[in-house]
């Protein structure tokens, strides 16, 4: 039986493109032939996978890095100190600065703690790996299990540029030190008021109306001073906070203040038990020996 004779497809006509168009489409056509030619061996461009084939590499190269800098290691610990850092810079063309920060983070990522962790830490990259070299373990080994390192996760770092994450990295530790000079300051005052009253308890006690009001005078003080911390410096700092993350478009640390804020309230139930007080004040302030009023004279005696 003899082959039927296919009929001819008609073509729609093409619409012609403006000129200008046409040639900026026919350039970044030909561009980007030329650069899966040159680069994409022989594969056609597909976003998705360039991406994940990055990622990919990208491990790689921090783990060879980390297994050059845990053999950096042993060359350190072996070799004289000028020896070794003539075999870096002769024999293989690093800047002794490179070669130490590679030592450095092979000994911190290659640890017990962060081994297992570092197929996912991997993935950020060598350069994101020296900006995380200087925090705490346990934080980096939560990061995996949905934890987060400055009120940052996983996905929140990777999403971050190198840039980014060190200034992040940078303000966290910042705020962190603000803390701790507060908290400092707080326990030197309360040092300085401990001092006082041993060295009253030494010397021959004054009146005790006198004396509580002195103390209520300090404990007050210390007081206002805290809340003074809570209201106003550390508000301020969150509105600071706040406002970096809305003007560089990145999510407001809000567990990270939760965190602080439950830190707060903790040490305020603390006080509570700690001295069996009750949630608000049950009569007055002081003592109704304290505020009564001096008994009037009896003139006929005066």
């Amino acid at each position: 039986m003899g082959r039927t004779k296919s009929q001819p497809i008609e073509l729609v006509e093409d619409v012609p493109l403006a000129d200008g168009l046409n040639v900026n489409l026919n350039a970044m056509t030909e561009h980007r032939l030329e650069i899966m030619q040159q680069l994409g061996d022989g594969l056609p461009y597909e976003r998705d996978r360039i991406v994940h084939e990055t990622r990919f590499y990208m491990a790689q190269s921090a783990e060879a890095m980390l297994e050059a800098g845990r053999r950096l290691a042993i060359l350190k610990e072996v070799e004289p100190r000028g020896e070794f850092e003539n075999i870096v810079e002769e024999q293989l063309n690093l800047p002794k600065t490179t070669a130490y920060r590679m030592a450095q983070a092979a000994v911190k990522f290659i640890s017990p703690k962060l081994k297992d962790s570092f197929p996912a830490l991997g993935m950020l990259g060598k350069t994101k790996l020296f900006e995380l070299m200087t925090e705490d373990d346990d934080e980096l080994a939560g990061l995996k299990d949905g934890g987060t390192l400055a009120g940052m996760t996983l996905d929140d770092i990777d999403r971050m540029t190198s840039r980014e994450l060190k200034a992040a990295l940078r303000e966290a530790r910042e705020t962190n030190a603000a803390q701790q000079r507060v908290l400092a300051d707080k326990n030197e005052k309360i040092d300085t008021l401990s001092t006082k009253l041993e060295k009253k308890a030494r010397i021959q006690p004054p009146k005790p109306d006198e004396e509580v009001k002195k103390l209520r005078a300090e404990v007050t003080a210390i007081s206002t001073e805290a809340e003074s911390a809570i209201t106003v410096r550390l508000s301020n700092a969150f509105e600071i906070l706040s406002a970096y993350c809305a003007e560089n478009q990145i999510d407001t640390p809000k567990d990270f203040m939760v965190g602080l804020v439950c830190e707060l309230e903790g040490a305020a139930r603390n006080l509570r038990s700690t001295f069996d007080l009750p949630d608000a004040p049950t009569g007055n302030a002081a003592p109704d020996w304290l505020t009564a009023p001096e008994p009037e004279i009896n003139r006929q005696e005066a």
